[in-house]
């Protein structure tokens, strides 16, 4: 009789298992894809782009937006019409660590009496810890000490908030090790 009894439950719960269910709540939204990456187009040599003496870097972006890279700081930014900024920001700056920022300035903060250089297509400028490169539509300017940079592109320009777990506060561990 027992047997019969378990018997009884296992197929009832068989059955219960092979109806399909409802979902009760939405799917969890698709991870934001990973940002693009500066490192994979042809590097060129910063000497090419050199003004004002050597002090800085200064090349020309899809959008004819000015870029620079300070040799002395190892600040780099680009200013003009950014394509879909933030709160139609004119600016963009980044430094050898942590995040960039769009601002708003009431003038140019890169001045030159024409547009620097352009860096082609497929190509990237470095210097220390910094690469900026572009595929002929998107720039895309990273550090390299925790990922901080941002992207410049007709469909959205954003800023690529640093991500380096060895740099976050992991409560006096690597993360890499238990």
């Amino acid at each position: 009789m027992l047997s019969r009894i378990l018997i009884g439950l296992v197929a009832a719960g068989a059955a219960v298992f092979g109806v399909p269910g409802v979902a009760g709540a939405e799917p969890e939204p698709a991870p934001a894809p990973p940002p693009p990456n500066a490192n994979v187009f042809t590097p060129v040599s910063p000497a090419d782009f050199a003004q004002q003496n050597g002090e800085i870097y200064a090349f020309a972006v899809p959008g004819d937006l000015a870029c620079v890279m300070s040799r002395g700081s190892g600040s780099y930014g680009c200013s003009g019409a950014i394509p879909a900024a933030p709160n139609g920001a004119n600016v963009v700056t980044g430094s050898q660590q942590g995040p960039a920022g769009f601002a708003n300035a009431d003038r140019p903060i890169y001045l030159f009496e024409t547009l620097p250089k352009r860096l082609e297509p497929g190509t990237r400028i470095s210097f220390r810890n910094v690469t900026c490169g572009t595929d002929g539509t998107s720039t895309i300017c990273t550090n390299n000490y925790d990922g901080g940079g941002f992207v410049i592109s007709p469909a959205a320009s954003y800023i690529i908030e640093p991500n380096n777990p060895l740099l976050q506060d992991g409560g006096g561990r690597n993360p890499y090790f238990n």
